[in-house]
């Protein structure tokens, strides 16, 4: 598949995923609605799922940002920043997205933003300090290529929608547990809603954790790939994994919600701790060292 079907598959990922989240959140709120005998919650959960689908196209991405304690960087201070971007921006034939510093010393770096004209690149003042020129131009340009591929809208969607899946589930679990169903006066609860509305709670978040899990790790891959091609220099995206993979400490920002989209895992070398199948897949990011050789053609 070529960088343009990607690009249009990508595209076409964000609004499946986004009419997931509805049909997620208006099915749990049939089931509680059902289960509490109000249909008031139905219509509660299908405003709630329009507004959050809403929200997380135009404003995710001030949600990231937020997030990560990140602030806007000036080209007086971080000046070989903005010119390796400009540059590589301009190699791309993309506007320059807004640059946005995050003041850890663990080196990482992320995309975010709707399109290419509403698009911004945060990296933490830990990978400037780490990183060579030509490392740094590799993570800008696997960043770029998060933006002209358009990850970087699934992802950041993938955040607000996962996210608020958990937050439904959680709030109607506790619901089910502590604040009884309908009265029994009334005909009692269905057995049949109550099962389905626990499994269906519990499994939600779950499938949704996944969903935005499996979008990372294959979107990596392919903007590696992209970053290597625009640079025409593979060894300085590979030299700055290795940098960004070997340091230890997690970002004093790290957040499970917003983990996927770093270009390493932003919890640090020790936090790989499962390993074998179930480690691949609740990991945010492929390993290290596979994206590495697929770079060197090792």
């Amino acid at each position: 598949m070529n960088l343009y079907a990607q690009r249009s598959s990508n595209i076409r990922r964000t609004w499946a995923l986004v009419l997931g989240f509805l049909v997620v959140v208006i099915a749990i709120g049939y089931v509680v609605s059902g289960y509490y005998g109000n249909p008031s919650i139905l219509y509660i959960a299908v405003a709630i799922a329009l507004g959050t689908n809403f929200y997380a196209y135009w404003a995710s991405d001030k949600l990231v940002l937020s997030m990560s304690h990140a602030r806007e960087a000036s080209r007086e201070e971080f000046f070989d920043l903005y010119t390796v971007t400009e540059n590589l921006a301009i190699a791309a034939g993309l506007p320059k997205p807004k640059l946005y510093v995050i003041d850890d010393p663990a080196p990482n770096a992320f995309a975010t933003g709707r399109d290419e004209n509403h698009a911004v690149v945060c990296v933490t003042t830990g990978l400037l300090t780490l990183l060579s020129r030509p490392e740094l131009e590799g993570v800008i340009g696997h960043e770029l290529s998060h933006i002209k591929n358009r990850d970087m809208l699934l992802m950041t969607v993938a955040v607000v929608l996962a996210g608020f899946v958990a937050i439904v589930a959680d709030i109607f679990l506790r619901m089910s547990i502590f604040g009884g169903g309908r009265d029994n006066n009334r005909g009692g609860n269905s057995p049949i809603f109550m099962v389905l509305g626990v499994v269906g709670i519990v499994l939600a978040p779950v499938a949704a954790k996944l969903i935005q899990l499996a979008v990372s790790r294959r979107r990596e891959y392919l903007a590696d790939a992209s970053g290597a091609l625009l640079t025409r220099y593979p060894e300085g995206l590979a030299s700055a994994l290795e940098k960004i993979g070997s340091y230890a400490s997690p970002m004093k920002s790290a957040n499970t919600a917003t983990a996927h989209l770093f270009i390493g895992d932003p919890f640090g070398a020790k936090s790989d701790r499962i390993s074998g199948w179930i480690g691949r897949m609740f990991s945010t990011h492929p390993p290290i060292q596979s994206r590495i050789e697929a770079l060197l053609g090792k």
